[in-house]
């Protein structure tokens, strides 16, 4: 069984051009496990979270499952939340929140990607 065998909760969202999110997905650190297209367009996309998690998407299209765009959110743990933040805000996306110590512990941070996602970058793993 490979990792994405082991990935039992997949986050799902639609995008406007996902192709683009593609980009700025693997800028932040996610790997692509598989990217299916018909006609060019990207209907079903499975992409890894190298530190545990899966994110599922598609274009937005007519027949797609997700019908909005924009307006999820998401928050990622990573050994180095700074880096993976300062990778979204150079990849395009808006600061949200500045990355802080957070009184519960760790540090986080949260950026608005370019299609208006919001993703929460942090240190801290729930236990």
């Amino acid at each position: 069984m490979d990792e994405a065998g082991k990935i039992k909760y997949w986050q799902s969202m639609a995008f406007r051009d996902a192709e683009a999110m593609m980009t700025w997905l693997s800028a932040i650190g996610f790997v692509e496990h598989a990217t299916y297209r018909d006609a060019g367009v990207v209907v079903h996309a499975e992409w890894l979270w190298p530190a545990g998690g899966g994110l599922m998407f598609g274009q937005a299209r007519e027949g797609g499952g997700i019908k909005s765009t924009g307006g999820s959110s998401a928050y990622l743990v990573a050994e180095d939340p700074d880096a993976v933040f300062d990778k979204a805000v150079a990849a395009g996306a808006r600061v949200e929140r500045a990355m802080v110590d957070q009184d519960y512990g760790g540090r986080g941070g949260t950026v608005t990607d370019p299609e208006g996602n919001s993703w929460s970058f942090g240190s801290y793993q729930p236990s």
